[in-house]
């Protein structure tokens, strides 16, 4: 029987593929990382629980893996399904708690080595442009050669992502490929994908009969907490967006209303202006009547028509 795959950004087998196996970590940081080769790494320890602040903005429906490696670095790993605004933040928080927690009271401040933060989101937060790797450092904006050390983060948009925009980086492509095109639809995995060892050994973590009915079970989970956080996202977006349409139309209904007020006032002006001219050329009239000023000429001055003078007349 085909194999049937279970998707690796679940936090179930994404912990199990990068947070067991330490050559699999290894590759895919070394693979996605900008680090030079004699930075490359050549081995992991994961940190256990307690070197790990606790973090009170770690939402559900995240997935992180965290290690040191030989240089004493520290990276920080994290599968997003969807993207909010606060995940930079969170990640700054994450990074920067991490880079105070190397350091126990009193030591040197030399022994503070960089964390990296390394994020793949299924999802795209940057809608101007075609750009799906973004790596982020402390630079001087006027020399960006100059980088003040100690914070980098890479975050990777996969929806972006395609094989032919990283020719030259060969295992950063068989990862992305692994990550974004493994699913449990997944019938026949691509032959690039199956020739290389680590994804190979990757694909077999994936493999569904590799996993307990209870683990299953946390797998299904998993997806529920992703799609309702989602939904809540969304859900407040599109209130936000209601609220705008709204507080729009009510400050729309305002300015209308004052111009409909301001419209109104130059009508009334205008009918007054209007009305008054009307007056005093009634006043005109019948005082030249009174003093026996031939109609023809009370014409000529006013300007109103026979049939006009002589309702002046009567009224």
């Amino acid at each position: 029987a085909m194999a049937r795959y279970l998707d690796p950004k679940n936090d179930l087998t994404f912990k199990r593929i990068f947070g067991e196996h330490p050559d699999l970590l290894i590759s895919f940081l070394n693979a996605l990382m900008p680090l030079a080769p004699e930075q490359q790494i050549k081995s992991v320890k994961y940190l256990s629980p307690e070197q790990v602040p606790n973090n009170p903005a770690k939402k559900n429906s995240i997935v992180d893996v965290r290690c040191t490696d030989n240089f004493g670095r520290r990276f920080i790993v994290e599968m997003q399904m969807y993207w909010s605004n606060t995940f930079a933040s969170r990640m700054l928080f994450n990074g920067a708690k991490a880079y105070v927690h190397q350091l126990d009271a009193g030591e040197d401040y030399e022994l503070l080595q960089t964390v990296y933060g390394l994020c793949i989101t299924n999802d795209i937060f940057d809608h101007k442009t075609a750009e799906f790797y973004h790596h982020y450092q402390l630079v001087n904006r006027k020399n960006t050669e100059e980088v003040i050390d100690g914070l980098e983060f890479v975050l990777v948009e996969l929806p972006k992502f395609t094989p032919t925009k990283w020719s030259d980086r060969k295992m950063a492509v068989l990862w992305l490929r692994f990550l974004k095109e493994v699913k449990e639809q997944t019938r026949k995995v691509p032959a690039a994908l199956l020739s290389d060892k680590k994804i190979s050994k990757a694909l077999t973590l994936c493999e569904e009969g590799a996993f307990t009915p209870e683990e299953l079970a946390a797998y299904e989970k998993y997806w529920d907490i992703v799609s309702t956080e989602k939904a809540l996202i969304t859900r407040s977006a599109t209130e936000g967006e209601a609220l705008g349409i709204e507080k729009g139309r009510a400050e729309g209904r305002a300015e209308g209303e004052a111009i409909g007020i301001e419209k109104g006032r130059a009508i009334g002006i205008e009918k007054g202006r209007a009305e008054g001219a009307e007056e005093a050329t009634r006043k005109v009239v019948l005082n030249a009547l009174r003093s026996g000023i031939p109609i023809a000429q009370i014409k000529a001055i006013t300007n109103l028509s026979e049939k006009k003078i002589r309702e002046i007349a009567k009224s």
